[in-house]
């Protein structure tokens, strides 16, 4: 085999590799089935009798329902890149069955390279006008720096807020860039960014039977007790 030029065409080659493996055309057809390709009888016929011609999905599955492993030394001619091409069939058997033995011993197994973890960046938006951790600051939205950050940062975390002020100290100190997760719900204890009556606060939640409050870790700044009728919400979790 020279060149496609002087092979068989390539319905030919179809029918004669589907007579090999004796097979009816209605029986390739529902084999192809299990690879997706919906054809019938009728499309097989005309493959094979140069009408039409598989696109690229149905001819590697008609490959694969037929065994063809060297497509390129089938449909084309021998293939410059395969060792195994000028090799006869008893010769091929010998060379594969030779491989199989190297790869059941281990010693020869294909080294895979491991991938070198990287830092995974992304951006957080980091507001300008910071949470008041004393008197109060509405949490302003529309203002805010973007921060590239990684791996340092949660990844729960959706947004940053500097605290203002020193009614967190010790944990929190003035000016810091503490790390939320948004969240509408927080349990007793945790730290949180919350919205009261137009202002925010990074604060302690206090929800138990002594009632809801936001709490200050600085002992000079009393408990904010939430009523009924405040306008009160949780903007989110600090995660870090």
């Amino acid at each position: 085999m020279k060149g496609r030029d002087i092979m068989d065409s390539l319905g030919k080659i179809i029918a004669r590799n589907r007579k090999l493996n004796k097979l009816k055309q209605q029986d390739l057809a529902e084999a192809l089935n299990k690879y997706n390709i919906r054809i019938k009888k009728n499309a097989v016929c005309a493959w094979e009798n140069d009408i039409s011609q598989p696109n690229a999905s149905q001819i590697f599955a008609v490959c694969k329902v037929l065994g063809i492993t060297d497509i390129y030394t089938e449909f084309i001619g021998t293939n410059p890149d395969n060792p195994l091409a000028e090799l006869n069939k008893e010769g091929r058997t010998k060379a594969l069955d030779y491989i199989r033995l190297l790869i059941l011993s281990g010693e020869y197994k294909k080294e895979t390279s491991m991938p070198i973890p990287f830092p995974v960046e992304r951006c957080l938006n980091v507001y300008d006008l910071p949470v008041s951790a004393g008197t109060g600051s509405f949490l302003d939205g529309d203002q805010y720096e973007p921060m590239t950050v990684g791996s340092e940062v949660p990844e729960t975390a959706n947004f940053g807020v500097r605290v203002s002020g020193d009614s967190m100290l010790p944990r929190f100190l003035n000016t810091q860039i503490v790390w939320v997760e948004k969240t509408p719900d927080l349990n007793h204890g945790e730290y949180g960014i919350f919205y009261l009556n137009g202002n925010a606060f990074i604060k302690k939640l206090q929800n138990n039977k002594e009632g809801l409050a936001l709490i200050s870790l600085n002992q000079k700044y009393a408990p904010i007790v939430i009523h009924e009728d405040d306008d009160f919400r949780i903007f989110g979790r600090v995660v870090g």
